[in-house]
């Protein structure tokens, strides 16, 4: 993934690509190019576009993670909670292994729809067929296959989405519209466990309406924020094995802050995983409820938290383009997050479980969406390689994803006792990664 021998590059900034995208042969006098000046400023048309598709994706991607998975997995294996860990884990490192692959093919993509819409088309058409694989399931097998396949379909939409805010959006508007979609991509969970609190007896039904909200927006974005076509684009290099493979590497010393923001990303996101892969089973052992009841629990907390998400994400995103200042609400936010985090794992009844999950809604929101724009800020080639420091970005969060969940039953048996696994270790230790993540921000040098 990162490839400390490579030696940092000194010469003048150039471009491989030339056509739609043009190309520049500016001497280099910034640690990045400095390219936001190319970026008029988006419609407001757009920004809709954007932060629904996103919607959908998560509402259709993140409702599996957030209560189906888990029914699934209770209906197929009783008692063995455990499998859901290793369904998520297997999904996360496909991810991570075809990411930079997948950014790679999407920058270099030439078609009459551009770059970035035959890979969203492609990937929520997948994932739709994902959500029928795991509501027809019936074995461990099967499930985990089907989830692979949504990390792909939809992982691949959320990706082309994320890229085109790369290609579109100004240093001026990155924080406002990470902030919206932060929040969107906070309650779009929400809305699909809502949703799945009464489908819980129809499994077809159960994962496939969410699904619909990710076709429908998806389609709106591909359909009305077009992009221009990239047919013209010209490669001076050829595709090849080799230089598929040379673009999993990068020298964090060409890119340093870049590379920050990468380790935050995936320790905040490494603790959140920890905190949230078990959440249905951690709630319903605390509350004293069965797995299938715990759905409206996690509704009800979930619409409580949306303010308090709203708050976070959409607060922070507008706050940190207005003082124009991204470290220090990133580093907040992770301290709210690790301190609900604590409560959580300290509480056997609701007000408390509901207190903590507030806190973290407020985390959640404040970091996804000011970290974002941190990393529109710092990302290295915006012009012509956004897609591939974009699928590196995605072992931030593919490797939690994948090693969480692995790792995350190690601190439940320890001190563990028949009628409760050790959730509060894992709570503990999951706070401290990410209030380390938020620290890490602060030796980002090029954003305030």
């Amino acid at each position: 993934m990162i490839s400390p021998e490579t030696p940092p590059v000194s010469h003048p900034a150039s471009s491989p690509v030339t056509g739609v995208l043009g190309s520049t042969d500016e001497e280099v006098i910034h640690e990045y190019p400095v390219e936001d000046a190319y970026l008029p400023k988006v419609s407001a048309k757009y920004i809709w576009l954007v932060v629904l598709a996103q919607l959908g994706v998560f509402i259709a991607f993140i409702t599996p993670i957030a209560i189906s998975l888990a029914v699934k997995v209770s209906q197929i294996t009783p008692g063995q909670e455990q499998n859901l860990g290793y369904i998520l884990g297997a999904g996360a490192l496909v991810v991570m292994l075809t990411g930079p692959l997948l950014g790679t093919l999407s920058d270099r993509t030439r078609t009459r729809l551009g770059r970035r819409s035959p890979f969203i088309i492609g990937g929520t058409l997948l994932g739709v067929l994902s959500l029928t694989v795991m509501a027809s399931a019936d074995n461990i097998a099967v499930l985990t296959v089907g989830w692979i396949l949504a990390q792909l379909g939809w992982g691949q939409a959320l990706s082309g989405l994320n890229a085109s805010q790369a290609d579109r959006l100004p240093e001026s508007q990155r924080g406002k519209v990470s902030g919206l979609v932060g929040f969107a991509t906070q309650i779009g969970p929400v809305i699909g466990v809502v949703s799945a609190g009464s489908l819980m007896t129809n499994n077809l039904l159960l994962f496939l309406v969410p699904g619909i909200a990710g076709v429908l927006f998806c389609a709106l974005f591909v359909l009305f924020a077009r992009e221009r076509s990239s047919k013209d684009l010209v490669f001076e290099d050829k595709l090849s094995i080799r230089l598929i493979a040379s673009k999993y590497l990068y020298n964090p010393k060409q890119y340093p802050d870049f590379s920050w923001n990468w380790l935050a990303r995936f320790l905040f996101y490494f603790g959140l995983t920890l905190n949230t892969t078990f959440t249905a089973f951690f709630m319903a052992s605390r509350l004293g409820v069965s797995l299938q009841e715990i759905a409206g629990v996690i509704a009800s907390l979930g619409g409580i938290g949306i303010l308090a998400t709203t708050f976070g994400a959409i607060g922070g995103g507008f706050l940190s383009d207005k003082i124009r200042r991204r470290k220090p609400i990133v580093l907040a936010a992770a301290i709210i997050f690790a301190a609900g985090i604590v409560v959580m794992a300290f509480a056997h009844d609701l007000p408390i479980i509901m207190a903590g999950s507030i806190l973290t809604s407020i985390g959640i929101g404040g970091f996804s969406a000011v970290d974002q724009a941190l990393l529109l800020d710092v990302l290295p080639e915006k012009k012509t390689n956004a897609g591939r420091f974009l699928g590196i970005t995605g072992f931030a969060t593919s490797i939690p994803q994948a090693a969480g969940p692995l790792v995350a039953p190690l601190f439940l048996t320890i001190g563990a006792t028949a009628a409760e696994k050790n959730y509060t270790l894992l709570y503990l230790v999951a706070a401290a990664i990410t209030l380390l993540g938020g620290l890490v921000v602060l030796r980002i040098k090029s954003v305030r």
